[in-house]
């Protein structure tokens, strides 16, 4: 079977996803072109290079409808014989779309990919396509649907983790995501975003609190709480499912859960002869990839299960993984995953997370996979594993190692 190895790996900063960050003016189109263009420049691309572009998105309406992948292409430099490709599973379409395109490549279906992903969350927001595991009655009410920050903190009550756990996990993430930048060492894959004319507009992830402490975070009323209990009361709903729970603690909020973010990146995966063909070095194989389904309820927990079956699958255990990079949605699913596997947290999320940083929910797949690769560069790491939750119960992971 055909290798397939990550050549380059680019992303834009995050920014606020509200009408006042600084990425508002973008469209998903055009922050997607960026970050195709640059991949173009960087690896010397010309004509019909890759075999695809497959484009995760999870808000599939209004700008970011129809096939976004090809839209963007078209308004990229790249040649308009690439077609394109535009997927969604939710959190992990990013990671989904560059464990896709890998899969491709060891099975023959071409040589290179360009995978990826966006999401423009202050101009598409979450939820306004009206997705069925939400509204539909025939599904929610068989499935126990509830809201993802009852789910946080149902995972949370179930496996026994304090306010004060999940606001010091906060905390940490902040004061490494400072760090991180303070040390540049995101410099080799940030794109700087620029407007319409050409004029840079932000070249730095811009939700960050830095200086975030224990007693900002204590301050902030749990989120979740009122829709738990009194309207519409989904705390009912999700006893249903565990009636083992005397009650639910609401312990997540805006400071401890991941941050509402437009953000965009891609990753050049190709064989090792389309490496040679473009005079390109492999940075990282792609080794394993996996993904699940979920308990729909407490829905976040997909990370404990979809790691499990991606070593199986490797022939791996938990200590041949030198780095891991788990998606912050909430505090308590990365707690969860260090409970559950004994990691040491001093081997996960080194450079903080998306509690920090921000989710940009279609692209965050690939953001993680990107910076744990810069990060296993950086430390001479030779393996790495990503994984993230999944809206309405699923869970991704992949494994790379050092070329």
């Amino acid at each position: 079977m055909t290798e397939a190895y990550i050549y380059d790996s680019v992303r834009s900063p995050r920014g606020k996803g509200r009408k006042d960050g600084s990425l508002h003016e973008v469209t998903s189109v055009a922050l997607g072109k960026q970050m195709l263009n640059a991949i173009r420049e960087r690896s010397d691309l010309s004509g019909h290079a890759v075999e695809d572009v497959i484009w995760g998105n999870a808000t599939q309406a209004m700008e970011q409808g129809g096939c976004l992948a090809r839209t963007t292409v078209l308004a990229s430099d790249l040649d308009e014989a690439i077609p394109g490709l535009s997927i969604n599973r939710f959190c992990a379409s990013g990671m989904e779309a560059v464990n896709l395109a890998a899969n491709q490549i060891k099975g023959g279906a071409g040589m290179a990919y360009i995978a990826g992903g966006v999401e423009c969350m202050s101009r598409v927001p979450m939820g306004s396509d009206g997705a069925a595991v939400a509204v539909d009655p025939t599904v929610a009410m068989d499935s126990y649907f509830v809201p993802q920050g009852i789910s946080a903190d149902i995972i949370a009550t179930e496996y026994g983790f304090s306010r004060d756990d999940v606001d010091a996990f906060a905390v940490e993430s902040q004061n490494r995501a400072a760090a991180a930048w303070a040390d540049n060492r995101f410099a080799k894959s940030i794109i700087t975003i620029r407007d319409v004319n050409g004029l840079p507009i932000l070249d730095t992830d811009e939700y960050m609190r830095p200086g975030t402490d224990m007693q900002a975070l204590g301050g902030l009323k749990a989120s979740f709480k009122d829709m738990g209990e009194v309207m519409p009361g989904f705390d009912k709903v999700a006893m249903l499912k565990y009636p083992h729970l005397a009650a639910i603690n609401h312990v997540h909020h805006a400071g401890n859960s991941s941050g509402i973010v437009d953000g965009s990146a891609a990753i050049l995966i190709g064989s090792k002869e389309f490496g040679e063909a473009h005079g390109l070095k492999p940075r990282a194989r792609i080794r394993a990839t996996a993904k699940i389904g979920t308990d729909p309820t407490i829905m976040l927990t997909g990370p404990v299960p979809a790691t499990q079956k991606i070593l199986k699958d490797a022939g791996m255990t938990i200590n041949d993984i030198d780095l891991f990079e788990v998606n912050e949605a909430f505090s308590a699913v990365v707690l969860r995953f260090m409970q559950a596997f004994d990691v040491d947290h001093a081997k996960l999320n080194v450079n903080g997370g998306a509690i920090a940083m921000g989710h940009p929910l279609g692209a965050s797949g690939a953001i993680i996979i990107g910076t744990l690769l810069d990060e296993m560069e950086r430390t001479g790491k030779g393996t790495g594993l990503a994984t993230l939750c999944v809206a309405s119960g699923m869970g991704a992971a992949t494994i790379i190692e050092l070329v």
